[in-house]
């Protein structure tokens, strides 16, 4: 397993891995694939382009099939840059159970660490979502505090957990 930050040559690999993402597990993410599947590739680079304060991982399998995505953001607001946020971990359904989503956040916890002044990540998981919530609990991570009907999908409520690590 291969993992790496993405850069505008990846462009491609993610979006296709995303709006996968968006279709599999449409409940667990903000943004939905009717939105998505509009952006121009463009779009997608500008999204992904690594810069100080954000950065977007991706794991390679053998055959160099990109299987895995996360991404770190900085907060920008002069108040609030001491924190960062998780946001689009994923990992493709044939390659969960194999530490992958663990190996990635291992890499994004580390990335953020060299980030000068941050001081705590935070990410919110759906509450439903047990097996994502303990891999982040055994990385450190704690809840804070929950959303009740943070999202809505096809008529049905979900809440979110929201969750911090202090680095």
């Amino acid at each position: 397993m291969n993992i790496r930050v993405l850069d505008e040559h990846d462009a491609r690999l993610y979006q296709e891995l995303r709006l996968s993402a968006l279709k599999i597990n449409p409940e667990a993410f903000g943004s939905t694939y009717e939105r998505e599947v509009k952006f121009s590739l463009e779009t997608v680079v500008e999204r992904m382009k690594p810069t100080s304060d954000k950065v977007v991982l991706g794991a390679f399998d053998v055959s160099d099939s990109l299987v895995g995505i996360v991404a770190f953001v900085r907060e920008s607001g002069l108040k609030t840059a001491h924190k960062g946020n998780v946001f689009g971990m994923y990992v493709a359904p044939e390659m969960r159970g194999q530490g992958l989503g663990r190996s990635l956040m291992i890499e994004l916890i580390r990335k953020a660490r060299d980030c000068d002044g941050i001081e705590q990540i935070n990410l919110a998981v759906m509450s439903e979502n047990d097996f994502a919530k303990k891999l982040y609990k055994s990385l450190g991570f704690k809840v804070y505090g929950v959303e009740n009907n943070a999202l809505k999908y096809n008529g049905k409520y979900f809440d979110e957990d929201f969750m911090v690590l202090k680095v």
